[in-house]
């Protein structure tokens, strides 16, 4: 039987005690397990989220089992957002196996059931683990962050034609390509500049021109700026988990989950009108869950000033009124946390420090550079990794 959500004046706002974390971490667990055992990333993964999300540490290694009906009766005065945040985790940490097992599939359906939540992604990884996989990208569209898509919506965007589906490109705009150049001539420091910085850098084509990315996913490209992030797969991780953490309208848990379907698993081939599957950067690197919890824990805490919102839906934002605005007054805005010490040590990089640009790109900013006969600058970027 389903546990109800509670009244309105009686939902529990407070974060969780030592107790109440581990009573989740269980649940969590038990829902996410394949046969009652965890796999050592799903471990990881487990032990990183809790630590950043609750601060409070969680030991899986081994677990006493907690039923959907246990724990939902342990959150039963918490409401849809904090219920829907942890079938989230619990999918998280099934979208890290690969095979899925129909088994592990069933069962966080059976936990989200009992804690009255509807999350689409179930559905798609349903299909993850009956081997749909084709279906599967569709039903990302259909229930994910673009499935109530309006053209209307491009407003922020700034495209001078409607795009009929979000993640379209735009690759004949002149107005918008020069709207993007125009931003090179503004002071040092500013947001606007610092982004022009990152896309030359690497050279990355201004959306408007042929092989730029949709401008709905170059609104993204604006967050590695404002939230600190490096531009390597790994930190594209860290983007889209700070992203989805901190936008209440659950549907943008999936493009995280579209991340870690591309990045890690490749269960997706493909994404958001640009991504191509690259696999394994989460096991063949486990700090990147130490740097994603990370990530998570500061969207989370991330606010709207100007209209006194505790969410923020970063890839709605209209940057281009923002970007004349010092870096910092612009973090101040919507309250950016900055990175943990675990996150600096587990090699969490900014988009002009070592590490914080992958050799590709350093290659495609060097002969965009001598394309257009000027002097690479990789505004203080390397490859070379962190230790």
């Amino acid at each position: 039987m389903p546990v109800p959500l509670p009244a309105p004046d009686d939902v529990h706002f407070g974060p969780p005690t030592e107790d109440e974390a581990l009573a989740m971490a269980r649940g969590v667990a038990t829902a996410a397990a394949l046969g009652g055992h965890l796999s050592h990333l799903q471990r990881a993964l487990l032990k990183a989220l809790f630590h950043s999300l609750t601060k409070h540490d969680v030991d899986l290694r081994t677990f006493d089992p907690m039923s959907a009906t246990e724990l939902a009766g342990h959150v039963a005065s918490r409401d849809l957002i904090f219920r829907s945040r942890l079938v989230q985790i619990m999918l998280l940490a099934a979208l890290v196996l690969r095979p899925l097992p129909e088994e592990v599939v069933d069962q966080i359906t059976e936990y989200a059931r009992e804690l009255e939540v509807e999350e689409g992604m179930i559905t798609v990884a349903q299909e993850f683990a009956s081997g749909s996989l084709g279906l599967a990208g569709v039903d990302f569209q259909r229930n994910g962050y673009t499935a109530d898509w309006d053209p209307h919506h491009a407003e922020m965007l700034h495209t001078s034609a409607e795009l009929s589906d979000a993640w379209d490109s735009a690759i004949t705009d002149p107005a918008l390509t020069a709207r993007w150049q125009a931003l090179e001539n503004l002071p040092e420091g500013t947001l606007g500049r610092m982004v022009t910085e990152m896309y030359r850098a690497r050279g990355f084509e201004y959306p408007g021109t042929p092989g730029s990315a949709p401008p709905l996913l170059a609104q993204h490209d604006w967050v590695h700026i404002v939230a600190d992030f490096g531009t390597t797969v790994e930190s594209e991780i860290e983007v889209f988990g700070f992203i989805a953490e901190a936008n209440d309208n659950m549907h943008a848990f999936s493009l995280l989950a579209m991340v870690i379907s591309l990045f890690e698993t490749g269960y997706l081939r493909a994404g958001a009108g640009l991504f191509q599957a690259s696999e394994g950067h989460i096991s063949h690197d486990p700090r990147v869950l130490v740097r994603l919890a990370d990530a998570m824990y500061r969207g989370g805490r991330t606010h709207d000033a100007r209209s006194g919102s505790e969410s923020v839906d970063f890839l709605r934002v209209d940057w281009f009124e923002l970007a004349d605005r010092p870096i910092e007054e612009v973090r101040q805005m919507f309250g950016v946390e900055p990175k943990s010490s675990e996150a600096r040590e587990a090699a969490s990089m900014n988009a002009w420090e070592p590490g914080g640009i992958s050799p590709y790109q350093l290659a495609s900013g060097q002969a965009m550079a001598a394309r257009l006969g000027v002097p690479y600058d990789s505004f203080g970027a390397s490859i070379e990794p962190p230790p």
